[in-house]
């Protein structure tokens, strides 16, 4: 018999790990299964969930925003020690990305980060939230102390590897220059970026150069007339005529949000804002090329 070639060998054993490989949880039974042990803990058996059509009688005024991030349903659980708890709200949206888009919405730079909860977790003392996969999660405890603490992190920590062992951000923010960018303001916006609704979705995050701090941004298109398209849809309301042209710098004179540069590359848009309309860095139109080229 001829033997297996390495190529095929290694083929075999990553379909073996493939099929064996538990799939992420999901469901409400799949993410109550999924809670983790916890020593003084014990794991309600009920567990309630929520859709679109009564989120509000939980979250009631909250309800909105999940929404406008592709909310599809929420599973909530609970744990108890005596007279405390925990509560565990499982929000499951439609992508990944829509996930960490509302975790980043109610992020917080008042809370402690967690890069290894998740894709990433922030707390503080009462609660504690994260995402992975396409999962939102919030949890809240009855009281505050060092042992709930404990049980927050080790609770996140098996849930999160039970979601999505390999939670991140989006792909997209490898292609965000490091160089001033600001630490936990990337951000995913689903719909109506600086009260656009041809500005969708967009992915956000925050810079200090040249003693000036702005928004950088980049909104996906499907294809590149796609994002021709939305340039247009700018023009008109900008008042322009003339057609947008790829590669070029573009400066639009926004009624409402001051001057935005722009650079327009194949299925992106990347641009610049600054939400007091103020100046932006004499280089910003090199720093959105180069933007660009990594977003390629």
């Amino acid at each position: 018999m001829r033997p297996l070639s390495l190529r095929r060998l290694s083929l075999i054993v990553l379909l073996g790990v493939a099929a064996t490989a538990p799939a992420p949880a999901q469901t409400p039974g799949e993410l109550h299964a999924a809670l983790p042990a916890v020593a003084g803990w014990t794991i309600a058996p009920d567990v309630e969930v929520f859709n679109r059509d009564n989120l509000y009688e939980r979250i009631n005024g909250a309800a909105p925003l999940f929404f406008e991030n592709n909310f599809e349903e929420m599973t909530s659980m609970v744990y108890t020690q005596g007279d405390d708890y925990i509560t565990i709200q499982a929000y499951r949206h439609a992508t990944p990305d829509d996930a960490f888009g509302m975790y980043a919405s109610e992020r917080s730079p008042e809370m402690t980060f967690f890069p290894d909860i998740g894709g990433e977790a922030q707390g503080d003392d009462y609660g504690l939230f994260f995402f992975a996969g396409s999962l939102y999660v919030k949890m809240a405890a009855s009281n505050a102390s060092e042992a709930i603490g404990r049980a927050f992190k080790e609770i996140a920590a098996g849930l999160a590897r039970a979601m999505d062992a390999d939670a991140a951000y989006p792909p997209l923010f490898k292609a965000f220059p490091k160089e001033g960018l600001l630490d936990h303001t990337q951000a995913c916006i689903a719909q109506n970026y600086i009260g656009h609704a041809f500005l969708k979705p967009v992915y956000v995050a925050d810079y200090h150069r040249q003693g000036l701090t702005f928004q950088a941004f980049v909104v996906v298109g499907e294809t590149p007339d796609a994002c021709r398209q939305i340039l247009r849809e700018y023009y008109r309301f900008a008042g322009r005529t003339d057609d947008p042209t790829p590669d070029a710098n573009i400066l639009i004179q926004d009624r409402y949000n001051g001057a935005v540069p722009l650079l327009w590359k194949g299925r992106y848009i990347v641009g610049a804002f600054n939400e007091n309309a103020m100046d932006f860095p004499d280089d910003v139109f090199v720093f959105l090329h180069s933007f660009a080229l990594h977003a390629e």
